[in-house]
């Protein structure tokens, strides 16, 4: 126990699946029902085509693929019944012709010249056709000149059997040099494992190469096979999402000499997002993993599968290391490859821990008033007073406002120039410049600017801050100055008549 804590650290937790010692005699737990597999575990998937109907002829307009694709007993029942009846078909031509011509009943004969020398029945026929076919004869069978038929049947007899063998011994190369081999050395752990990797809840799983010929440009992508139901009703059996482990970084292209960790961060654009240990007891989904490259070897494409239930998913656990350096190599140990241990890990979903994360923030808050971007600063305030997040403004919203405060319905009136003010000399000069053209008061501001003009406000720009003294008289002088001299006359003389 101390070497394992030592080698693996404080998170290592010994697993216990037995329980013994009560006194009680408790019932065997139930047999799980064994979960139906889209792929198996071999990478095989579990699919039928039925009903074809009229379109199994299309198997047929692909003779050698549908060969190939066939298993090795009925390659080899095929390949034996193609000879044979090739063979047979052949010698009885050549019989045939011998009946034909009389060469069977003249054949001792010495002054008779036949088709085929020394063909005396169907047998000789047939062994005849064997070392003309072979090259495996003796020479004491043999064509002769004064047979014309036999000239042409023997030229058909050439290109048929090329043809033959080209297509049946090029079947069995393509099946014996299938790549299919190649992936039973390509090695996934028998579970799939979900815990903390560098502050993230992430799905991790195992993948290792047996040979040492490698896979060259080895991708590796998963599908998520899970049922749904679609706004408008539709219900999607086995609907195929896809799982990111590393496309958009790289991480999928893998450099696959020793075993290697696939993970799947968990996060908000995962479709394991609102997955927690205590959801994964209700859900029934199937990751499908699939692994490509081409083989060194052969330069073939090869392709190996598998794929991981709900069941096969272990929440809070971690792969052993398989990997120690020896003395001037790297040794891999193959025992440990499917073996995991337990380690602290949130039961909660990614999406649970985000809400608790954001409820448990101190500026939950403040983030009231910027959700709405037509909400003006005193509504904010209005609001952080309500819910008591607030006590107290600070210094400068104080000089601003006022030490004795001003009417709400004043300030919400001038709230929505956006900014606060007071009288006609402490608004900004764009406010100030929109006031002085005439009309425009009357028809755009409406009552509420002249009201807020009109009333008696006994602060002035004496009564602001420096700074704001500075930004209103400096910003005056510089505006007025690239004002027309029509404008400027007229703001002066409606300045003097608010200061009468």
């Amino acid at each position: 126990m101390s070497a394992l804590r030592k080698k693996f650290g404080d998170d290592y937790q010994v697993v216990t699946t037995s329980s013994s010692g009560s006194g009680f005699n408790q019932p065997p737990p139930e047999k799980k029902k064994k979960r139906q597999r889209f792929v198996d575990k071999n990478g095989r998937c579990n699919v039928q085509h039925g009903n074809l109907g009229g379109e199994t002829s299309r198997y047929l307009s692909d003779l050698f693929t549908t060969l190939v694709d066939l298993k090795w007993r009925w390659n080899l029942f095929i390949f034996i019944l193609t000879y044979t009846v090739a063979w047979l078909f052949m010698a009885s031509m050549w019989w045939l012709i011998a009946y034909i011509r009389g060469d069977l009943n003249k054949a001792h004969n010495d002054k008779y010249t036949p088709c085929v020398a020394n063909v005396y029945n169907f047998p000789s026929a047939f062994l005849f056709f064997i070392e003309t076919e072979a090259t495996i004869g003796y020479g004491y069978r043999y064509i002769t000149d004064k047979c014309p038929e036999g000239i042409i049947l023997f030229l058909f007899q050439s290109i048929l059997g090329s043809i033959v063998d080209a297509f049946l011994i090029g079947c069995m190369f393509i099946k014996m040099s299938q790549p299919k081999k190649r992936a039973e050395t390509l090695m996934f752990s028998e579970h799939a494992a979900i815990s903390m990797r560098d502050g993230k809840l992430t799905l991790m799983f195992r993948v290792g190469n047996l040979r040492n010929s490698h896979m060259v440009s080895a991708q590796i992508r998963c599908k998520l096979l899970k049922s749904r139901q679609t706004p408008e009703g539709e219900f999607l059996p086995l609907d195929q999402l896809e799982l990111d482990v590393g496309f958009s970084t790289g991480a999928d292209q893998l450099f696959l000499v020793s075993p290697l960790t696939i993970c799947h961060v968990i996060d908000t654009k995962s479709p394991f997002y609102d997955l927690s240990q205590r959801s994964m007891q209700t859900e029934q989904f199937e990751i499908v993993v699939i692994l490509e490259g081409i083989v060194e070897t052969t330069g073939m494409t090869c392709q190996a599968r598998t794929s991981y239930t709900e069941d096969e998913v272990l929440w809070g656990h971690r792969f052993f290391p398989v990997i120690s350096l020896e003395e001037g190599f790297f040794k891999v140990d193959y025992s440990q490859f499917h073996a995991t241990f337990e380690v602290p890990t949130p039961p909660y979903s990614v999406k649970e821990q985000e809400e608790a994360l954001l409820l448990s923030s101190p500026l939950m808050a403040p983030s009231l008033c910027n959700s709405g971007e037509k909400n003006s600063s005193l509504d904010c305030l209005e609001t952080l007073e309500d819910n008591d997040s607030t006590t107290k403004l600070p210094t400068k919203l104080q000089k601003i406002t006022g030490r004795d405060g001003l009417p709400k319905k004043l300030l919400r009136m001038s709230s929505t120039t956006s900014e606060m003010t007071y009288s006609f000399g402490d608004l900004p000069m764009k406010l100030q410049r929109i006031s002085s053209v005439p009309g425009v008061s009357d028809d755009k501001q409406g009552g509420k600017a002249s009201k807020i003009s009109t009333e008696p406000i006994s602060k002035s720009v004496a009564d602001l801050p420096p700074k704001l003294q500075r930004l209103a008289g400096g910003g005056a002088g510089r505006m007025d100055g690239h004002l027309p001299p029509k404008l400027r006359k007229m703001n002066s003389d409606l300045t003097l008549k608010l200061k009468e």
